[in-house]
C-alpha cells in the first residue's frame, strides 16, 4: 500500500484527487482532523509519514509545504504554480517526451501542469520541437475555461442565485497579459518570446479549450493543416491520454468545438483546422482532469510503475 497524503484536501483538486482514490485498493489515505489542516506541525507530521504528498494549495502555502520535508524518502506531487520552472522539479507531462516521462519515474519533486498550459503546451511543444514554430515566432492563444478552475471563492459567486447578470456571459481576463500560466507556457515550450494569451472564464462548472492560430508562411517548411495533423498524429501515437482527432472531424458537429463536452474525462483531444494561409489547433479538455487531478494521479501512476490510466476516467 502506497501512503498518500492531500494537503489542501478541500479544494476543487484535491477533491477530484480523493474521489479518483475510492475505487483504488493500493492507495492508503491519511487524512488530517480538519481542525489541524493549516497547523505547520501536523502538517509536516502527516507530510513526511507518506510515501507521496500530493500539494493541492496557494503557491505560497506550497512552498511552505515542501519546506516541512524532513524525509528524505518522501515524494512531493505539486499541483499549485509554485515550482513549475523550479530547477530540481520534473515537469509533470509525460506524453510530452520519454524523458518528461523517465523524469517523473524517477523524481522526488513533479510539478504538475497547469490546466492553460497543458492546452498550450500540447500544441506548441511538439511544433517548436520539430522546427516547425520558429522559436521567436510570436504565439497566440485564446481559451475558454469552466468557473471551476478559478476557485472556492469564483465557484461561489457563479453558484450565487442573486449573482450579478454579468456572470451570464462569458468574461475575458488577465487583460495585463500577466496570467500565472504564461512562464511555463514559454520555458517549457521553448519560445523565446513570452505568448500573448486571452483566457476567458464562462459560465458553466468544468471543461476548456486552448486554440493556437499559426500563419502558414511564417512557419518553417511549406505546412498545412493536413501536414500539421499527420506530424501530431505520429507525435502522440501510441499515447492513451491525448487523442488527436480524425482530420476534418469537426464537420460531425457543424463546425463547432465546445468546451465542456469532456467534463469528468481525464484525457485530451487535440483538433487541427483551418487553410492553407492559415492553421489553427485547439486542444479540448477537462481543467480539473489533464487540467488538474487526472494529471497529478497520472504522475502518481508513472511513479508507481503501474497502469497510467489507473483510478482515472478515459
Amino acid at each position: 500500500m502506497t501512503k498518500v497524503f492531500i494537503d489542501g484536501s478541500e479544494g476543487t483538486t484535491g477533491l477530484r484527487i480523493y474521489e479518483r482514490f475510492e475505487k483504488r485498493d493500493d492507495i492508503e489515505i491519511i487524512k488530517i482532523d480538519p481542525e489541524l489542516r493549516k497547523d505547520p506541525a501536523e502538517r509536516a507530521r502527516l507530510i513526511n509519514s507518506s510515501d507521496i504528498t500530493f500539494l493541492c494549495l496557494p503557491d505560497a502555502a506550497s512552498k511552505e509545504s515542501v519546506s516541512l520535508v524532513s524525509n528524505p524518502d518522501v515524494r512531493i506531487i505539486d499541483a499549485s504554480t509554485a515550482h513549475r520552472t523550479e530547477i530540481g522539479w520534473a515537469y509533470g507531462y509525460p506524453e510530452l517526451s520519454d524523458e518528461h516521462r523517465e523524469a517523473i519515474k524517477t523524481g522526488k519533486r513533479i510539478a504538475v501542469p497547469g490546466c492553460y498550459a497543458t492546452g498550450f503546451i500540447t500544441i506548441a511543444y511538439p511544433l517548436v520541437k520539430g522546427g516547425i514554430v520558429p522559436k521567436d515566432y510570436p504565439v497566440s492563444a485564446f481559451a475558454v475555461s469552466g468557473y471551476s478552475g478559478a476557485g472556492k471563492k469564483t465557484i461561489a459567486v457563479y453558484e450565487d442565485k442573486d449573482r450579478d447578470a454579468e456572470f451570464d456571459s462569458p468574461r475575458e481576463y488577465a487583460l495585463s497579459q500577466q496570467h500565472k500560466h504564461l512562464k511555463e507556457m514559454q520555458k517549457i515550450s521553448g519560445l523565446a518570446r513570452t505568448p500573448l494569451f486571452s483566457p476567458i472564464i464562462a459560465d458553466y462548472y468544468s471543461g476548456m479549450f486552448v486554440s493556437l492560430p499559426f500563419y502558414a508562411d511564417m512557419l518553417n517548411g511549406k505546412q498545412t493543416p493536413l501536414s500539421i495533423h499527420e506530424y501530431m498524429s505520429e507525435y502522440f501515437k501510441g499515447q492513451r491520454f491525448i487523442k488527436v482527432m480524425p482530420f476534418g472531424s469537426e464537420a460531425d458537429t457543424n463546425g463547432f468545438i465546445g468546451a465542456n463536452n469532456l467534463s469528468g474525462w481525464d484525457g485530451l483531444q487535440l483538433f487541427v483546422t483551418g487553410n492553407e494561409e492559415r492553421i489553427l489547433l485547439t486542444t479540448r479538455f477537462d481543467n480539473l482532469g489533464k487540467g488538474a487531478s487526472g494529471a497529478a494521479i497520472q504522475c502518481m501512476n508513472v511513479m508507481l510503475g503501474c497502469d497510467e490510466a489507473k483510478g482515472l476516467n478515459l
